[in-house]
């Protein structure tokens, strides 16, 4: 039994079934080859375990795939390789302390006399990719070391490395800059024109999806709803595909009313893991009742700058004053107390704990409360399982139950997580990096307007973002940010995103000089 010989893939009447859930439901797609597919819907929708059976990491309970016409009997990613389909996942798979050469030759490294590892030669492989493809990234460079969009480079020629020639790309765009996403694009377009490649997108963005796919599909609740030529689909059309419901495409309306500083940082100076200056005196206050948003390209300064501010690395030296009292180098703990929440950029990192339920995940920070606690070694259970499920089913966490172990849930859920639990916490300072890295547009509104909610009831918001147009949509002032200097300064009313662009990857007036200080 073969497939259709126009068709890179055909998945035929797929079902996947978990415990309690039906992820797949009989779903039929057929993708051309040499063509840009999209593939979107809600988290939950069905869309990243499809193509982990394409991928052979799931084998489905129910249907037929076919790849380049030929029947998929055994399903592993080894074999999925093997027939020319590589993944590039969500969360990265690389070994951090490896090199990016050494990443992107991993179990098929070349070798010495067919025995001992030469390093040379995967240098000179990784550099050949990196000037074929345009995704520049030193090869020599360990991964540990590299920004987040970096790393997702490394994924992508990891892939082309392996000679895939259907590309699996599951959030690309997710820990991109607009720049590094229009970069990433021109390589897509590259690869589909001019080498035959075929490619699947799972994306959230819409605009995307306009910018980039040839045919996009529609998931929703596990079917597949819709398969449209991207010419004949508007983003609006495809929001209400996706969620069953009209939703907002529009600016938000903004009736903050900015009060007292609630948040101010001087002079501060912060070293990266290399101990090399990442903030570089940098002075900027907050007021109760504003977002304040930072626009800058990946390695910038920006993640050391709010992790120095929320107790996560120590400063070099400044000021960071949180009502007025100072808490520069002090712990998570103490700051939170003293009025600070966090919704960090690794939400796998330092935002949950994969191995526990959902109910320890939003219990964190609150357990010691008397609610809560029953003592230093006692907790009140039946509260603590109230109070959970409630926020649960507020936030519309997805999952089977409360009960849920977090790493099971998608990465948008695992969002939405963390934004109830720190929400939830009412201080009057909150620092907010990447809040819908990942997410479909239905969490998306729902965190937006959470935000803005927030905002509007007088707390004092620090945004970071590497979706500009998020930065945007939401803040109420914009500072720029280039090699961990302020780089400019944007009032409501008065954002030019070229402007922005422009001091996002230039140095501030008058530093242009300035490289020696300490």
């Amino acid at each position: 039994m073969n497939g259709t010989s126009d068709y890179a893939v055909e998945l035929k009447n797929i079902s996947v079934q978990f415990p309690g859930v039906l992820a797949n439901d009989n779903v039929t797609l057929g993708v051309k080859r040499g063509e840009v597919l999209a593939l979107v819907g809600e988290n939950g929708a069905g869309k990243s375990t499809l193509m982990n059976v394409l991928y052979g990491i799931l084998e489905p309970t129910d249907g037929t795939v076919f790849i380049k016409g030929e029947r998929v009997r055994r399903f592993s990613p080894k074999a999925a390789i093997g027939r020319g389909v590589g993944m590039v996942h969500q969360h990265f798979m690389l070994v951090p302390s490896f090199t990016v050469a050494e990443n992107i030759v991993l179990s098929r490294e070349p070798k010495k006399s067919g025995i001992f590892f030469d390093r040379r030669a995967a240098v000179s492989r990784a550099r050949a990719l990196v000037e074929e493809y345009g995704l520049a990234v030193d090869p020599d460079a360990r991964v540990a070391d590299l920004s987040v969009g970096l790393q997702q480079r490394v994924e992508i020629l990891k892939t082309l490395y392996r000679g895939a020639d259907i590309l699996i790309l599951d959030e690309p765009t997710a820990v991109l800059t607009p720049q590094e996403t229009e970069e990433l694009f021109s390589v897509i377009r590259r690869v589909v024109r001019e080498k035959g490649k075929t490619v699947i997108i799972i994306t959230h963005k819409l605009y995307e999806v306009m910018a980039i796919s040839d045919r996009v599909g529609v998931m929703r609740q596990g079917k597949l709803v819709s398969v449209s030529e991207t010419k004949d689909v508007t983003e609006r059309s495809l929001a209400e595909r996706m969620v069953g419901r009209d939703v907002l495409m529009d600016e938000l309306f903004k009736t903050g009313k900015p009060g007292d500083v609630a948040l101010e940082i001087k002079d501060l100076w912060v070293t990266d893991d290399r101990a090399l200056d990442a903030v570089r005196g940098v002075s900027l206050s907050l007021r109760a009742g504003e977002i304040l948003g930072i626009a800058a390209v990946e390695g910038n300064g920006q993640s050391e700058l709010l992790e120095a501010i929320t107790g996560l690395r120590k400063p070099k030296s400044g000021e960071v004053l949180l009502r007025g009292a100072p808490v520069a180098g002090q712990s998570p703990g103490d700051i939170r107390r003293a009025g600070l929440s966090h919704i960090p950029e690794d939400r796998l990192k330092t935002g949950v704990s994969k191995e526990a339920d959902i109910v320890e995940n939003l219990m964190v920070g609150k357990h010691r409360k008397k609610e809560f606690a029953a003592g230093s070694e006692h907790f009140r259970r039946a509260s603590i399982l109230r109070y959970a499920t409630e926020v649960y089913g507020r936030f519309d966490i997805r999952a089977a139950n409360v009960h849920t172990k977090v790493g099971s849930l998608s990465g948008g859920n695992i969002q939405k997580l963390v934004a109830a639990r720190e929400f939830s916490f009412e201080t009057p300072v909150l620092i907010i990096s990447q809040p819908t890295r990942g997410v479909d547009i239905g969490a998306m509104e729902f965190i937006h307007n959470l935000i803005v909610k927030k905002r509007n009831e007088g707390a004092a918001i620090l945004l970071s973002s590497a979706d500009l147009d998020e930065v945007f949509r939401l803040s109420d002032r914009i500072i720029t940010l280039f090699e961990g200097k302020v780089t400019g300064t944007f009032e409501a009313g008065r954002f030019d995103k070229a402007e922005i662009g422009y001091r996002m990857m230039v140095r501030a007036r008058g530093e242009e000089h300035d490289d020696k200080k300490a």
